[in-house]
């Protein structure tokens, strides 16, 4: 396994990202694998890697980079605070800017195949993933939003609005009862893209909660395995 640090060139400036590829049987899939709120850690890296086992080169993008250099974040309430205003920097526009910028960086690396991509997102990150698959309809073919926040807002970079642009396959894993995506949002969005006729699936979690996917405090194995079934199978499909 591949595993390296790049500095990723976009309109703001350098975007610290860990790319993560076999080492033999190139070129693979590109997937974008979008951050959560609490930015990249071992635990999401180690997740970058697994996926890039299953042969795919996957990238795991800093999305703070408007904020400041990288950096990892830990408990302590001067993090969390400085978290939080990072996590302003970050919107369903400005990661088209950063997607595009990622692709431009695979297309110039042998190890990465041409063609159609994927992206997975994770909390803040779930919205973001339809985003891109609104905005780049002959990239990105597969998205999954895995305990997504706010993927109904009131803007007008919603995830639920537009939807009639999307050519990809979608996976939504949702918790009940989740205070950042709650039921009657879930209705909006599942509507507009029946509206749109977007190709999708959609799990309810009854017991896990936001945050059960990556390692840590809110971990539920059989939530987290359950998505990860679901990943490899969407992305099997549509790559």
């Amino acid at each position: 396994m591949i595993e390296r640090q790049v500095d990723v060139v976009t309109p703001d400036g350098p975007m610290t990202t860990f790319i993560f590829h076999p080492e033999h049987g190139g070129p693979h899939p590109v997937v974008l694998y979008l951050m959560d709120a609490p930015g990249i850690r071992p635990a999401l890296r180690d997740m970058a890697s697994r996926l890039a086992t299953a042969g795919y080169y996957v990238m795991l993008p800093y999305l703070y980079h408007r904020g400041g250099p990288y950096r990892e974040f830990g408990q302590s309430d001067e993090d969390m605070h400085a978290r939080n205003e990072l996590m302003g920097t970050v919107n369903p526009t400005v990661i088209v800017d950063d997607a595009r910028a990622l692709l431009d960086f695979a297309d110039g690396d042998q190890a990465a195949a041409a063609g159609p991509v994927g992206a997975v997102g994770f909390c803040m990150s779930g919205p973001l993933v339809v985003s891109l698959a609104r905005a780049l309809p002959d990239r990105v073919k597969a998205g999954a939003s895995i305990h997504g926040a706010w993927l109904v807002r009131d803007s007008d970079d919603s995830a639920h609005l537009g939807l009639e642009t999307v050519t990809a396959e979608l996976h939504f894993a949702w918790c009940e009862g989740d205070p950042l995506a709650p039921t009657q949002h879930r209705e909006i969005l599942t509507a507009a893209l029946e509206r749109a006729g977007v190709n999708f699936t959609l799990d309810v979690m009854t017991e896990a909660v936001h945050g059960f996917a990556p390692p840590g405090p809110r971990y539920h194995r059989y939530a987290s395995e359950l998505h990860w079934e679901r990943v490899h199978s969407l992305l099997r499909r549509r790559l």
